[in-house]
């Protein structure tokens, strides 16, 4: 982002990214489009600065901040090796004896950048135009005519300094460093959450208008609505069944609950009941066309943008407690140890019998034998006894914990990396939802097996394959210098050695927060796909869960994937490409999702630094460059750059690369001019005292190194 004459495409064949140096390389291309490249003539090949920069774990990956980290594992992909013009390059040498080569951007196959972006506009004496300079550095600036600017633009200029403005590309010559634009819309103040927010979406190409009437007519009228009698006869009846959910106290789109009993054989029919989205969202209709393009919901930090209006949402299709919904089931009969010794699935009708939120269940698990008054938790169903529901989170959590094992047993990986999730009185506070998660894992899985087995050419599911084989062998060779006994033959053995080997002081969890940073870079994203459109099985294995079949079906109000799986479940579905084409959509949807999530917690997090900070606070050094290192920011989760020429006092600085551990030595000039300067010396893992602080330019915080006093 700070580079913006370099710019990278993925190589086909897993190895390092491939170098464009410079705009005219990128040939007008964009952040996250699909291209067609060339391979220019070896003498024009470049060898990078890569070794001194970068450590090669690398600063290519660090730079590419545009690639988001999901949620439990991975990080979520912008494109795959298997689309057609990639796979084309694979019989190309893309390296010669450690060199880079040189590309050359010849066409854009697929323009996925939106081609908008927010931004100052600067006022150009003696012209008939303005410039548009972008916030993403990565953007070109844009010429645009005076005609778009505010009337008194010409005059008054300065009184636009701190305005943000949006600016669409509408042509971008060939020969010109500059593209060509017409204004979109005036934001409003920089600085300020709403105009920024509403700037990070419009990039982002995030839908964050109103449904239109016409969309909202494909919905029931007449409410509140009831269920049908002739679909009440079409669906097994499970409103006597003690049903619940588990979710955020604040949550209001509740699309999934549980249910469990002991038999009478010792054994526990558990179900997982998915909000039946698909019976309201009639294929072809406008809403499905709308909630297609939307393909997710998209979630803020102050809101939620919807991918289905909120009637739906929130009130139809939320299994909202004492209240009949329709569903899509699975339902096991499981061993205690968590065996499956039978599933169904099928279409029902549940009535929750009371919401409770995840500090109800934990309350409950925590204390097992207590008796818990109706006063301590939210409405629930005169049919079912506390008590009941109690003894069946027991039950869930102990089966839970079984999966769970068994999962890490088998070989899962999960890398845990510190997200934000609320700012609230200058803390940061974390949700688990381990137990749910367990049972959505299971029924996920479950799916998958069902539409595979049933539809083995038009299957939606989705993979993640293993790491970047160059950036793990890098990522070894380090650790091995570290004296870190990390395995990075398999997902399990990688997931046992992170939690196993990095120590029991205070500080192992920072470690292994930024081992985990380290690891992440190396994934690969995971990523929806048709089957049809794979011929090898072996390439739908989902790495970080370990199992060879996987897909998303529990969140349908949320993900349009799982709707399309829902119609898979219950019957078949369009041609191939159409599929294929969905798939890819939704990938693209889900990462820009995921990216304008982060910009929304660092959006806040900024606000958060400016009102109550300066913030102190220990850190961890996660990467060192050759003029900057990368810290990790243990109080708040933050990780920050830090450069060098900014650190006041800072006499020289020296680089060296001892095998594949980047090191810096920060050489400080002493308070006494009397005495010689000192050393301070930076790797991976050292401790630093920072301080976060507001710069003062909008909406921007730094991290400072604090000198160490015995250096002052």
């Amino acid at each position: 982002p700070k580079k913006y004459m370099e710019a990278f495409v993925p190589s086909p064949d897993g190895s390092a990214d491939i170098f464009l140096d410079g705009i005219a390389a990128r040939n007008r291309a964009l952040n996250g489009d699909v291209v067609v490249v060339k391979v220019l003539p070896p003498e024009q090949w470049k060898v990078l600065y890569q070794n001194a920069v970068s450590g090669d774990i690398n600063e290519r990956t660090l730079a590419n901040q545009m690639v988001p980290k999901a949620p439990d594992v991975i990080v979520e992909a912008h494109y795959n090796e298997d689309d057609e013009v990639i796979g084309k390059m694979k019989n190309v040498s893309l390296h010669d004896k450690g060199n880079e080569l040189l590309l050359q951007v010849v066409f854009i196959f697929e323009q996925k950048h939106s081609r908008a972006a927010s931004g100052f506009l600067k006022f150009l004496p003696n012209k008939n135009f303005a410039m548009f300079s972008p916030v993403d550095h990565r953007i070109p600036r844009v010429n645009l005519p005076l005609a778009d600017c505010p009337a008194d633009f010409v005059s008054r200029p300065g009184d636009y300094e701190n305005t943000l403005f949006i600016c669409r590309i509408t042509h971008w010559p060939a020969d010109n460093n500059f593209a060509e634009g017409r204004l979109a819309k005036t934001l409003g103040q920089a600085g300020e959450i709403e105009p920024e927010t509403e700037g990070i979406m419009t990039e982002y190409d995030v839908d964050f208008s109103e449904f239109s009437e016409e969309v909202l007519n494909c919905l029931p009228q007449d409410l509140p609505w009831s269920i049908p009698a002739h679909e009440l006869s079409r669906r097994r009846d499970l409103r006597k069944e003690c049903v619940f959910t588990i979710d955020p106290a604040t949550a209001r789109d509740l699309d999934d609950a549980l249910s469990c009993k002991q038999l009478s054989d010792g054994n526990f029919e558990v179900g997982v009941h998915i909000a039946d989205v698909s019976y309201f969202v009639e294929e072809g209709s406008v809403l499905d066309q709308i909630a297609g393009k939307r393909a997710t919901s998209v979630y803020l930090v102050q809101k939620v943008i919807p991918m289905l209006p909120r009637l739906l949402c929130e009130e139809l299709c939320s299994l909202n407690p004492l209240t009949d919904r329709l569903t899509f089931s699975v339902i096991w009969k499981l061993s205690p140890e968590g065996k499956i010794l039978s599933e169904w699935f099928g279409r029902t009708v549940i009535c929750s019998c009371i919401k409770m939120s995840y500090d109800h269940a934990q309350s409950m698990i925590e204390a097992p034998d207590k008796h818990f008054s109706a006063e301590e938790l939210p409405p629930c169903s005169p049919n079912h006894r506390i008590h009941e529901i109690q003894e069946a989170i027991l039950d869930l959590h102990n089966i839970a914990k079984q999966l769970r094992a068994q999962r890490f047993e088998g070989g899962a990986l999960q890398l845990n990396q510190v997200r934000q999730t609320r700012l609230q009185s200058g803390h940061l506070l974390y949700h688990q939802r381990v137990l749910v998660e367990e049972f959505m894992l299971l029924a996920n899985m479950a799916a998958a097996h069902q539409i595979y087995r049933t539809f083995p050419e038009l299957a939606i599911l989705r993979r993640h394959p293993p790491p970047q084989s160059k950036m793990v062998d890098d990522l070894q060779e380090f650790c091995d210098q570290m004296g870190l006994d990390i395995d990075f033959n398999s997902s399990g053995g990688l997931h046992r050695s992170l939690n196993e080997n990095l120590g029991k002081d205070e500080y192992a969890a920072a470690r292994r927060e930024v081992l985990t940073h380290m690891c992440s870079r190396a994934m690969q994203m995971a990523s929806y796909f048709c089957t049809g459109a794979l011929k090898d099985e072996n390439s739908f294995h989902h790495y970080a869960l370990n199992v060879p079949l996987y897909t998303h079906f529990t969140s349908p109000i949320r993900r349009y994937v799982d709707v399309i799986v829902h119609r898979l479940l219950a019957a078949s579905l369009s041609e191939l490409l159409y599929l294929h084409k969905l798939a890819s959509h939704c990938n693209d949807r889900k990462t820009a999702s995921k990216r304008v999530q982060e910009l929304s917690s660092e959006l806040f997090f900024a606000v958060f630094v400016k009102e109550c900070g300066p913030l102190d606070s220990e850190a961890m050094v996660v990467g060192v460059l050759d003029q900057s290192f990368d810290v990790l920011v243990l109080r708040y989760g933050v990780q920050k750059r830090i450069y060098c020429n900014s650190l006041e006092g800072l006499k020289a600085v020296h680089f060296r690369k001892v095998g594949k551990r980047p090191e810096m030595t920060l050489v400080w000039e002493q308070g006494d001019p009397s005495k010689e300067s000192t050393q301070q010396e930076i790797s991976i893992f050292t401790l630093l005292d920072v301080q976060l602080k507001a710069d003062g330019a909008p909406m921007k915080y730094s991290a400072v190194l604090k000198r160490p006093s015995a250096f002052v």
